[in-house]
């Protein structure tokens, strides 16, 4: 026999015959100690076992008997049981007669179960008893069901991981989600670990990657760049445009209206770095297959610098024979880097293929915005170092060079390098085309002494020049004005904006033109796609850290560029 004492615990009171004959309410639980349940009353009971019998023998609409309910296993075994524990309860022939927690007690044993399902099934009477649409419910495929499942919290992950941008791990998520204001907004009674974190995270459609990296952007929109690029590239590209030749995707040729001048061919310039050790990373590798040791670092690298154009591929002889080609080994100790000479003495070779071999057309030479060309002769005219106010007695303000031996080469120290000398700034220019020392002539008590921003300011009438601020702090001065330093007005100054580049000065000399993309542009270049078609083609070969299969391999995969893929 169940006693009362075994069931104490559970916070049950057990209302006698009386309760069923006068319906009075539960019974009293302000005279137990602790935290107690009180049991239903017998009426409440009765009527809930009579309901909870139309569950499981639903009654015909006509006739006799009842029709299948269509619960299912889980369902009906728990209906069963509540079924069973309110007859205990409210059966005056139980030994359990209105005792509710030896009740569910003895309808968990005659399911072959103990106290857990004792008291679940309290727990499903109590609900039912309170609200007769609260039925149980088979919780299958939901036994563990993800946090995620709640609309409002995977809402406020994704803001919360949108904010968190770049810094987004496993374990912030984890400490989002143990935080008192969240867990209280949405329920959440225990923490979740890394790992189910980082299962959220994949559900989020987050994945652990290396970045994936798109077209380069940075700078296009950089007030300079738009500039350069509205005001001087492309009305530039728009002059020349008419005469070049376009193709179609058939690789053919578009002819229209014929247009005065000689056809145009642009070259596009640039270099690319080739590495002994650079090869195809994904490939189809047997799942038993053992890990072989790999090559530490790239290896070898091989520069090839060399100009392309949609009408001719490579700038060579059509022959072959002849090329604009260089390559190089980079390094110190090697062949060195790409210098200013180095681009003059290639454009000086392509000049001559060009000269010899397509005579009947106009050339122009596409370069990026590199400060290797965008050199400028030693000592040319720059605002921006110039000091405002004449030198102290005893220094002067001069231009710093590079030392060069009588064949132009640079000179080097013992220490391997530049040699520096330094030089007084060239000339500049009135606006009536008079020159413009930029130092005190003979006869001035300070001749040779550089004469400050201010003082060449107002030699150009600038009256006021001297009460200006020698430049704006690190001359980002606030558009649109020109004239709030010394150093932004004899910036924006003629003389001193169109200093051509030693390059442009060696090209336009020969009768080629020279055309500079805008900064960050490099999509602009097709010569960056020949590249990657080159190397693609270059991974394919077997691995080797000889320099000269390298050389040999490099070489042979820029020959594969085909003419048809240039000219998309």
């Amino acid at each position: 026999m169940i006693t009362d004492a075994d069931f104490d615990r559970e916070g049950d009171d057990e209302p006698g015959v009386a309760d069923i004959q006068h319906g009075s309410g539960m019974t009293d639980a302000s005279e137990r100690t602790g935290k107690l349940r009180e049991a239903p009353t017998l009426l409440m009971a009765l009527q809930a076992l009579k309901d909870i019998r139309n569950e499981l023998q639903p009654p015909r609409k006509t006739g006799a008997g009842c029709h299948d309910p269509g619960l299912d296993v889980f369902v009906r075994t728990r209906m069963e049981g509540m079924r069973t524990m309110l007859n205990f309860y409210t059966n005056p022939e139980s030994a359990t007669f209105g005792k509710w927690a030896a009740s569910s007690y003895q309808a968990s044993i005659s399911l072959g179960k103990g106290r857990y399902c004792a008291r679940q099934l309290r727990k499903l009477g109590r609900q039912f008893i309170d609200d007769r649409t609260v039925l149980p419910v088979n919780p299958y495929g939901d036994w563990n069901e993800s946090m995620l499942a709640d609309e409002d919290l995977m809402y406020d992950i994704s803001l919360h991981l949108q904010e968190l941008r770049k810094e987004i791990t496993a374990e912030k998520l984890v400490e989002y989600l143990a935080r008192d204001d969240v867990r209280e907004k949405h329920g959440i009674t225990k923490a979740i670990s890394a790992r189910t974190a980082r299962r959220y995270l994949k559900a989020l459609g987050y994945r652990w990657k290396t970045e994936r990296k798109g077209q380069y952007a940075d700078g296009h929109e950089r007030e300079d760049v738009v500039e350069y690029r509205n005001n001087k590239f492309l009305p530039q590209w728009k002059e020349i445009e008419s005469r070049m030749r376009n193709w179609t995707t058939e690789n053919l040729p578009e002819f229209g209206p014929s247009v005065p001048g000689r056809r145009v061919i642009v070259w596009f310039h640039d270099e690319t770095i080739f590495y002994a050790h650079d090869r195809r990373k994904k490939g189809w590798y047997h799942k038993d297959a053992p890990a072989k040791p790999y090559k530490k670092g790239e290896g070898a690298s091989l520069m090839i610098v060399d100009y392309v154009s949609a009408d001719f591929a490579w700038l060579r002889s059509p022959d072959g024979t002849r090329s604009a080609r260089r390559v190089m080994r980079p390094g110190k100790n090697k062949d060195g880097y790409m210098t200013n000479d180095d681009v003059i003495d290639q454009a000086n070779v392509a000049m001559d293929i060009c000269t010899e071999f397509y005579p009947e057309y106009d050339h122009v030479f596409i370069y990026d915005n590199a400060t290797t060309h965008l050199k400028r002769p030693d000592g040319s005219l720059s605002a921006r170092k110039m000091p405002k106010n004449a030198p102290k007695p005893g220094h002067n303000w001069l231009v710093e060079i590079t030392k060069r031996d009588a064949a132009g080469k640079p000179e080097y120290d013992l220490n391997g390098n530049l040699t520096k000398i330094k030089i007084p700034m060239g000339d500049g220019q009135f606006p009536d085309g008079t020159p413009q020392s930029l130092y005190f002539q003979a006869g001035h008590p300070r001749a040779g002494v550089f004469k400050g921003t201010a003082t060449i300011l107002e030699e150009r009438s600038f009256v006021g020049a001297s009460k200006l601020r020698a430049e704006c702090p690190k001359f980002k001065c606030a558009p649109p004005a020109l004239d709030c330093c010394c150093r932004r007005l004899l910036y924006n100054q003629p003389d001193f904006m169109n200093v051509e580049s030693i390059l442009e000065t060696t090209c336009n000399a020969r009768g080629f033109r020279v055309i500079f993309l805008p900064k960050f542009h490099c999509e602009l270049n097709f010569i960056e796609q020949c590249w990657g078609y080159a190397k693609r083609v270059y991974r394919l070969n077997l691995e080797s850290s000889r320099e000269d299969v390298l050389e040999k391999n490099a070489l042979a995969a820029l020959d594969a560029v085909p003419i048809e893929s240039m000219r998309r």
